[in-house]
């Protein structure tokens, strides 16, 4: 079962948005698998483990709220404007390491299929569209066997998938990062260097940092609230390159060496089109990284 861990994950981050639930999911996949134990005449081992976690996940999404991106819960917020309440963290659609949701090997699966924005669209579906969504055209299953899966009929499944399209289309398209430019963003974000932050991004270009709901939307806005920032944590951070919803991501380490962030980044040619900052520490050991960079202090005796 180990083979299609990462697979099953992938799955079930794009149904449920947050990478902890999603690797709850798989651990209870396989306990379920376990205790019940496979024989063929289940079918295929990989169609029934993916059986019992669309099961896990509708049972994990009875009653749960929809998660969202900051831009879809109300309008961009002008410079100077407060931060808002933060929201728990159920409220958000949150980041994910690629290395732990898309196989290099699989040459079918798009690493678009698990941006941000796309995830949060599906938030749209109710949660047996989204399966039928995610299996026939980001996985890319029969209709027949959708149907298997589900219990129900090619009709329904066809059906269902319309419908869903309608509210989240996937259209993948792989998306060249430029590397100068990343580089030039650290850089810039290092030394709290405004002009060249700014003239990375693209005219419309979003930032936000969840859990508050603020967002900003334009290169002036943006500017302007870099200018009058105060007690900024960017000068003289760390910055360590991610890759992370299909695309690249940073941790983020204050000063002092400490986890404050992980960072997306979206971008389109040689510019960014949107930034978030989850502020959220605890996602450090999501993405395998140290919750601080200082060395361990070494005691005698």
């Amino acid at each position: 079962m180990e083979r299609f861990r990462v697979e099953l994950t992938g799955y079930c981050y794009r149904m449920l948005a947050d990478g902890h639930e999603a690797e709850d999911a798989v651990q209870e996949t396989f306990v379920k698998a376990t205790r019940a134990g496979y024989d063929e005449s289940r079918g295929a081992l990989k169609s029934w483990l993916y059986a019992i976690a669309t099961n896990v996940c509708l049972d994990m999404l009875r009653g749960a709220r929809r998660r969202a991106l900051a831009v879809d819960l109300g309008p961009a917020a002008e410079p100077g404007a407060g931060l808002g309440a933060p929201l728990p963290p159920g409220a958000w659609v949150r980041p994910m390491p690629d290395h732990k949701v898309l196989d290099p090997a699989d040459q079918v699966v798009s690493a678009q299929s698990v941006r941000l924005a796309f995830l949060a669209a599906l938030q749209h579906l109710p949660p047996k569209q989204r399966v039928v969504l995610i299996l026939r055209d980001v996985l890319c299953w029969q209709a027949a066997e959708v149907a298997t899966l589900l219990g129900t009929t090619t009709a329904s499944v066809t059906s269902a998938l319309q419908r869903a399209r309608a509210v989240a289309p996937f259209a993948p398209s792989e998306v060249e990062v430029d590397q100068r430019l990343l580089d030039r963003y650290c850089k810039a974000f290092q030394e709290h260097d405004i002009e060249t932050l700014v003239a990375l991004l693209h005219e419309d270009a979003t930032t936000s940092m969840p859990p508050f709901p603020w967002w900003l939307r334009g290169k002036a806005h943006i500017r302007a609230t870099l200018e009058h920032a105060t007690g900024t944590p960017c000068i003289h951070a760390t910055l360590v390159p991610l890759k992370a919803n299909g695309g690249p991501a940073f941790a983020h380490y204050d000063p002092d060496g400490n986890a404050f962030a992980i960072v997306t980044l979206d971008t389109r040619q040689d510019k960014i089109v949107a930034t978030v900052t989850h502020l959220d520490p605890a996602l450090f050991p999501l993405f395998d990284q140290p919750m601080s960079l200082r060395a361990p202090v070494r005691t005698s005796g």
